[in-house]
């Protein structure tokens, strides 16, 4: 099959690259049937505003495209009410796009649809048939890739990942349960910085990371608000919820430019900026 004059390969090296090309789906039929998390569980009986939702994740994709980025939507189905959280059904090793099975029985389905998006754009995948591991868990730093170990992904799924991808040294972080991804509890923003709400894993592998990092913690009031789950878009710029205040101002002490974008109704399902973003292309 012959490529578009057009075509662009899909790279990520970390996690803080400029932002090219990244990938969305608006929330047109997000709600809350069946929790699958504990955030969900909280607002089940409030649920979400579709509305809202939708009108957030407009202003979220307007505000991506005006910063220059090229956004790509995958077209939304009403048998996934979490389609919103395109992070999860694939990731961007390197220069290799990969798919994996969605975990939970709500989420299945979802990613063919991403499938069927980089069949249409000739973009090269691999997929993990089988496997069952989340984009929410995955962090590349470098020759570093970091992945959660949690409900949605597991040690055999991370143990041939490293069998694909030799020359990266690939690193399991098994953490509290209570949380749905390695991305909510930490993230990276930085070649050494990271964000982190502490005490949610090993204290082996939170000492590992702070031998890389400096961890700047998040508190828990701001976790449950998903401070961690911020998405950086490069050059020190950072896309952050303007209700977390502590975060924030942590950051821009640092010199970042915060980038403030609601979405708290997105979040009541469990996800924020970075679940809510699929990047294919940094650099």
């Amino acid at each position: 099959m012959s490529q578009r004059p057009d075509y662009i390969k899909c790279t990520c090296l970390n996690e803080y690259d400029p932002l090219k090309k990244v990938v969305l789906c608006p929330p047109d039929y997000m709600t809350i049937k069946e929790p699958i998390n504990e955030t969900q569980k909280q607002y089940l009986k409030e649920n979400i505003d579709t509305e809202l939702a939708k009108k957030q994740h407009q202003a979220l994709v307007q505000t991506l495209r005006d910063l220059g980025i090229e956004v790509h939507l995958l077209p939304p189905h009403e048998k996934f009410p979490e389609q919103v959280f395109t992070r999860d059904i694939g990731f961007t090793l390197g220069q290799q796009v990969f798919v994996a099975d969605m975990a939970h029985d709500l989420r299945v389905g979802e990613e063919k649809e991403f499938i069927t998006y980089l069949e249409k754009e000739e973009i090269t995948y691999t997929n993990l048939i089988g496997d069952m591991i989340e984009g929410g868990d995955v962090f590349i730093d470098g020759n570093t890739i970091y992945v959660g170990v949690s409900n949605r992904t597991n040690v055999d799924a991370i143990q041939h990942l490293q069998t694909l991808l030799p020359t990266y040294e690939v690193i399991a972080i098994p953490f509290t349960d209570k949380y749905l991804h390695l991305d909510c509890v930490f993230n990276i923003i930085s070649p050494n910085e990271a964000l982190i709400f502490p005490g949610e894993m090993s204290k082996e592998k939170q000492q590992l990371l702070a031998s890389r990092y400096d961890l700047i913690e998040v508190s828990e009031e701001e976790q449950a608000t998903l401070g961690t789950n911020i998405l950086s878009i490069g050059n020190k710029r950072i896309l952050s919820l303007p209700i977390n205040h502590g975060v924030n101002n942590k950051l821009r002490e640092r010199g970042y430019e915060i980038i403030e974008v609601d979405i708290t109704e997105i979040i009541k399902s469990g996800g924020a900026f970075r679940c809510c973003t699929l990047p294919l292309l940094r650099g």
